[in-house]
């Protein structure tokens, strides 16, 4: 087990809202990064992965707090960090974000190699033409021609701008990255590619990736180990292997049987009904109760613990009915599908 480069100790973090109230974004969140490591964190949009990223370097909005827990980098606790703090120790430097949106992130008005000029400038000692030189690396790196650099953002499309940001990503030499949703937008082509340049990086650079996605599929795809959210809790983690063969949370089974597999082309698809919580009052259930085809009075009565799987500690399912789930799902699943077949023939 290599040493952790982040690590997540039961935080949560809530957004004050203007009545006076508060969101409970997320909840005893709990979770680990290694040393060149690639982590997953999956869940649908509002379940709070995105506020963990933006937690981990510093970015809440200034209606949101870490209220509980730690979140350690490299050892060292830095959720109380102020502004100052994160500028001069974590952002670029040591971690760096792949956001959402790339045309949102790079400035319109300055070519690209400037802006690479002005990023050296705050954060290390490169000359200009040091700086230059170390983009037009960079560029080869993520497949663009070097020559471009001294390009202005409007003048590439949206997939090379996002491989320009991978490149501004990789400028300061950074520990961990944060990849947000880094297809979200994308063509299934171009979503294919910058996932290769971002697998590449593994092989290539000694850095650690966090990537968050509500698509379980390019986990399964590009990372070593995973978690899955819902509704600001934790549901499952473990190495992606463990969790794609041994799903033991509702919300993970269900999920992962949402999507095609081309392996079971006739499979009936699961259907998770009904809506996430929300969360204006810091949850003392499971969140995803209410959705639940499995649930019990029990899971009303207290948020989930995390449960060993199979007597793994690195696979754990916040779920008080985990070790029944292999058999409950089978069922569950199997009755979908007979039922399905009935309705399709009454049809014929």
């Amino acid at each position: 087990m290599s040493e952790p480069i982040l690590e997540f100790d039961d935080v949560s973090i809530k957004y004050r809202t203007r009545g006076g109230g508060a969101v409970h974004a997320v909840n005893e969140a709990s979770f680990t990064i290694g040393e060149h490591e690639y982590f997953g964190l999956v869940g649908e949009s509002g379940c709070g992965k995105s506020t963990i990223a933006d937690s981990v370097v510093g970015g809440l909005d200034e209606n949101g707090e870490v209220t509980s827990g730690a979140i350690r980098f490299k050892g060292t606790e830095i959720q109380d960090y102020s502004e100052k703090q994160f500028n001069k120790h974590i952002r670029w430097k040591e971690i760096a974000v792949i956001p959402q949106s790339s045309m949102n992130s790079l400035d319109p008005v300055m070519k690209l190699s400037d802006q690479a000029i002005e990023m050296a400038k705050y954060h290390t000692d490169l000359s200009k033409r040091e700086a230059v030189d170390r983009l037009r690396e960079l560029f080869g790196v993520v497949g663009i021609p070097e020559s471009r650099i001294h390009d202005y953002p409007h003048q590439f499309s949206g997939g090379m701008q996002q491989r320009t940001i991978i490149a501004f990503s990789l400028f300061l030499r950074p520990s961990l990255i944060i990849a947000d949703e880094p297809t979200t937008a994308l063509d299934v082509i171009m979503q294919d590619q910058i996932l290769d340049y971002i697998n590449a990086l593994k092989d290539d650079w000694d850095v650690s990736m966090l990537m968050i996605t509500h698509d379980i599929s390019i986990v399964f795809e590009n990372c070593d180990t995973m978690a899955v959210m819902h509704g600001g809790q934790m549901a499952e983690s473990g190495s992606v292997i463990d969790v794609f063969d041994r799903p033991r949370h509702p919300y993970s089974i269900l999920l992962q049987n949402a999507f095609p597999d081309i392996r079971y082309p006739d499979r009936e698809l699961a259907v998770i009904d009904g809506y996430p919580p929300q969360l204006t009052e810091r949850p003392d259930y499971c969140t995803f109760a209410d959705r639940c085809p499995w649930a019990t009075q029990e899971c009303y009565e207290g948020a989930p613990g995390p449960e060993t799987v199979d007597g793994n500690p690195a696979h754990r399912a916040w779920c008080i009915r985990a070790d029944e789930m292999e058999s409950l799902a089978e069922e569950h699943l199997t009755a979908s599908t007979q039922a399905t077949n009935i309705l399709e023939e009454t049809h014929e």
